[in-house]
């Protein structure tokens, strides 16, 4: 804190300034989806209030091939990588904001060794006279999107069966025309994976 003395006809007033207001910060993330093994894995961890920057730690056992990196701005901890064993990994995150103040959030991720269930998805097919096909995106919270098909699909169809356990996925769904034109992404839908 850095005060400034000031005297005014005898009398000593002292201003007292701080460089930023301290407030708490709370990580708000409750729960992290679920993954397969082989297949790429995309977590956030987010924050509220608090000052920035924010400095990230993870304690106990992340999934194998799994790694931390902390957002641009450091209001969020990415956990990204390609689970390469399965098993229920438990770790807990903390977060410390600028001012000191720190806030904790225990998860449980279980990363299956292969799927045991498909999300057959369909959609209206594009009215474009150049259409090469389409692209299917899907992310763990409508936010983050990640194309799961390597090459455009030709019909209205396709089957994700990498999909987890006990995990919800958003999917949304683009046309590409023949040089490559990507249309914007379609409404997404919300699938509850049992």
């Amino acid at each position: 804190m850095e005060c400034m003395r000031l005297w005014f006809l005898s009398v000593l007033l002292v201003i007292c300034t701080c460089p930023y207001l301290e407030s708490s910060v709370s990580i708000v993330t409750a729960s992290l989806p679920n993954g397969v093994v082989d297949d790429p894995y995309f977590a956030v961890v987010n924050t509220e209030s608090g000052c920035t920057p924010f400095t990230w730690s993870v304690t106990g056992s992340l999934p194998i091939g799994v790694q931390e990196s902390e957002s641009a701005n450091t209001t969020a901890l990415k956990l990204t990588g390609i689970p390469t064993t399965p098993g229920t990994y438990r770790f807990t995150v903390s977060v410390t904001g600028c001012g000191g103040h720190m806030s904790t959030a225990s998860y449980k991720v279980t990363i299956q060794r292969t799927s045991d269930h498909v999300v057959d998805l369909s959609w209206i097919p594009s009215t474009s006279n150049d259409l090469a096909g389409y692209n299917v995106y899907r992310s763990p919270d409508g936010n983050r999107w990640r194309k799961i098909n390597l090459n455009p699909i030709a019909s209205t169809q396709y089957s994700d069966s990498t999909v987890a356990d006990e995990s919800t996925y958003y999917y949304a769904a683009t046309a590409v025309n023949i040089a490559g034109v990507e249309s914007s992404l379609t409404n997404p839908i919300v699938v509850e994976v049992p």
